[in-house]
């Protein structure tokens, strides 16, 4: 794998979504860097393309309320196990479960797989709640993919947590996880 500065040279075999994620980061004047990999759409895949990229392994889980009223966005370190009652109790809200791939698409225009905060580019009527573990906000960069598995980035968290988010016209809900 081979590390880019910014988007592709060319846009020829690229999705529409992926290229919108280069516009809006461009607009916004972020720096990133990116590599182009096989799918990458388990944590497992992740690894190795982490490593290239050095940043922060995370693992992003798109989630819902039991009535489908609530959409949640969560980060949280890779190597964390995520417990659906530890998150539950601190955000008021019950019985969550992973949100179907139709309401994925539907609200962040993402696949199986390719789940990230990017998406948020995607929501513009703020469906979702971006939930983020304290351990996040800790590391200086943060790996993504841009709306597709198919490539990967890395940008400075606090350009994620910053100019981005205000871009997207989105905040942040700071969760602790201890993954026990």
């Amino acid at each position: 794998m081979e590390l880019y500065n910014g988007r592709p040279e060319s846009n020829e075999g690229r999705l529409p979504r992926e290229i919108r994620v280069y516009d809006f980061l461009d607009e916004l004047g972020l720096e990133y860097v990116r590599t182009d990999h096989e799918h990458a759409d388990h944590m497992e895949d992740c690894y190795e393309i982490d490593a290239v990229l050095d940043a922060m392994i995370c693992k992003n889980l798109f989630l819902c309320n039991r009535q489908k009223t609530q959409f949640y966005l969560l980060m949280m370190p890779g190597d964390k196990v995520f417990k659906t009652k530890e998150l539950s109790s601190q955000i008021g809200s019950a019985r969550l479960s992973f949100a179907s791939p139709e309401d994925m698409e539907k609200y962040l225009d993402i696949q199986p797989g390719a789940v990230s905060i990017m998406g948020l580019i995607n929501d513009t009527e703020n469906h979702v709640r971006l939930l983020v573990d304290e351990d996040i906000l800790n590391s200086e960069y943060l790996g993504c993919h841009p709306c597709v598995s198919t490539s990967s980035m890395r940008l400075k968290t606090n350009d994620i947590f910053g100019p981005f988010l205000t871009a997207v016209h989105h905040d942040k809900t700071v969760v602790r996880l201890t993954g026990e």
